[in-house]
């Protein structure tokens, strides 16, 4: 996870508008593409300048939820711990991210 200085808390509206226009390019696109924790990670070291959105989620048990975008890709990950997120990685932090 980033360190608490690189990590940007957005507000609920904030939160929306960044879940919109990822929904809107899903929709776009029409590609979303769910991965596990390990190749999450993969994508994250092959971008520069990685933009993650993060929340936490569940209903009887907590997880943990990413997404990203690479190369014109959606990509989602959830895991029931914390993943490392490569050094540079800008995070958001969302109330909730909603997928399809």
């Amino acid at each position: 996870m980033a360190k608490p200085e690189e990590v940007i808390v957005v507000s609920a509206a904030g939160a929306a508008a960044a879940a919109a226009a990822i929904a809107q390019a899903i929709r776009a696109s029409g590609v979303l593409v769910r991965v596990s924790p390990n190749d999450f990670q993969k994508v994250l070291r092959k971008g520069e300048q990685s933009l993650v959105i993060y929340a936490t989620g569940g209903l009887f048990k907590s997880n943990h939820q990413y997404l990203t975008s690479y190369r014109g890709f959606a990509f989602f990950t959830k895991s029931d711990t914390e993943i490392i997120l490569p050094a540079g990685a800008e995070t958001i932090l969302a109330k909730k991210i909603w997928i399809p």
